[in-house]
């Protein structure tokens, strides 16, 4: 990613790549590893890259995995994307039941408040 340009930088236990000298991590490309946790304490680690489709030249991550990730996250951004994708029609309640503990929570109360 450096010979394209980016910086690399770890800030607040993160891993990230900043974009030709952009100094915020807002606007950065952040490193996910599969199966660890982000941050100590976290609900659920992130997937594995087995729940991924493989388009050739890279790899997608799959819907509910995603879902799990945002869900895990949870900040302010994060519950405005899972917005997006309820209203959209890509998650509904059946999601629900895919879930455990504070994750299904969590959506549950997304559901329940779809403006916020």
């Amino acid at each position: 990613m450096e010979q394209a340009g980016f910086t690399y930088r770890k800030a607040a236990g993160l891993e990230l790549f900043l974009d030709h000298g952009a100094t915020s991590p807002r606007d950065a490309v952040h490193l996910v590893f599969a199966n660890e946790l982000v941050r100590a304490g976290e609900a659920a680690p992130n997937p594995g890259v087995e729940e991924s489709t493989d388009l050739g030249d890279f790899r997608v991550i799959n819907l509910d995995a995603l879902v799990r990730i945002k869900l895990t996250a949870f900040r302010d951004k994060d519950r405005t994307h899972l917005r997006d994708l309820i209203g959209v029609g890509l998650i509904d309640g059946t999601w629900v039941q895919k879930l455990q503990g504070q994750l299904a929570e969590r959506l549950q109360t997304l559901l329940d408040t779809p403006d916020g």
